[in-house]
């Protein structure tokens, strides 16, 4: 049986065809490997065509582009703020079902020590509906300018680092003689106000107008302030460690971004631990 031809008409007469498809007769062929291309398989190339093979190559060959911060650039919607939220739904449905595992995530105080678990459980749990969707809101809102910005890997570690800045504010101003000590926190303020923090610096280093981010961290001040139950030192926890996590992020020169990123971010880790193990060892 013959073959189907992928170049010049063959001695048999035969029309060439698209690697792909070979039941597709094609005339048009690859600027850059010169095979026949069918019109499926036809991309438009500033001078003529490129057949999808060639066209998928150049992609991978092509260094990544990055932003100003050195994120890497990405098509739709901001993966990690979407999963993050999407925890903290599923946490909050998960307990609305098995409302006793609360009690084994929640962050207290007093269990810190002996449960450090509590310390990032506790930032994807929420008080209720309503505490869960102003919280969600303000990650979307944030997360969806910054991750961006940042790229994956250094929102992750800001999200993260940001929660258990906030839990463990909550245990440095907490006195082993006050309520505090034994009170049950819960939520993910504490990691979006590091991510306040964060756009704060962002919008700093670009040069851009601040007043309106600015606006928002004291109305939510004042707010922690004078409403019983919000829990201002999460939010001043969450607020101080995403600050200088991401002015470690974004005023790194552009030769030492990655190496000074991972650094600041083991140095910040490591301070949360070393002030947590220090008000341990003084109570």
């Amino acid at each position: 049986m013959a073959q189907p031809s992928f170049g010049q008409t063959g001695g048999d007469g035969q029309p060439p065809v698209c690697p792909r498809h070979p039941d597709t007769v094609s005339y048009i062929r690859c600027q850059r490997c010169g095979r026949p291309t069918c019109p499926q398989c036809q991309r438009q190339a500033p001078v003529g065509v490129q057949c999808v093979d060639c066209v998928a190559q150049a992609r991978k060959a092509a260094p990544a582009q990055r932003t100003i911060f050195g994120g890497t650039v990405r098509e739709g919607q901001p993966l990690m703020t979407m999963i993050f939220a999407g925890l903290c739904v599923v946490a909050y449905l998960v307990l609305v079902v098995v409302s006793d595992l609360r009690r084994d995530l929640v962050f207290l105080p007093v269990l810190g020590e002996v449960e450090p678990h509590r310390f990032l459980t506790a930032a994807f749990l929420h008080a209720g509906f309503l505490h869960l969707a102003i919280n969600m809101y303000a990650l979307w809102i944030v997360g969806s300018v910054l991750e961006p910005v940042l790229g994956r890997w250094r929102f992750t570690v800001l999200y993260l680092l940001s929660a258990l800045g906030g839990s463990v504010g909550v245990l440095l101003l907490a006195s082993p003689q006050s309520p505090a000590w034994i009170t049950p926190v819960v939520g993910a303020s504490g990691a979006v106000f590091g991510l306040f923090g964060g756009i704060a610096v962002v919008l700093r280093r670009m040069r851009r107008d601040t007043t309106q981010i600015l606006v928002l961290l004291v109305i939510n001040a004042v707010i922690s302030l004078f409403i019983a139950r919000i829990s201002w030192q999460a939010h001043l926890g969450g607020l101080i460690v995403g600050a200088l996590l991401t002015a470690a992020f974004v005023y790194a020169p552009k030769k030492y971004r990655t190496v000074t990123s991972v650094g600041a971010s083991v140095v910040v880790f490591a301070m949360l631990v070393v002030a947590s193990m220090v008000k341990y060892a003084s109570v």
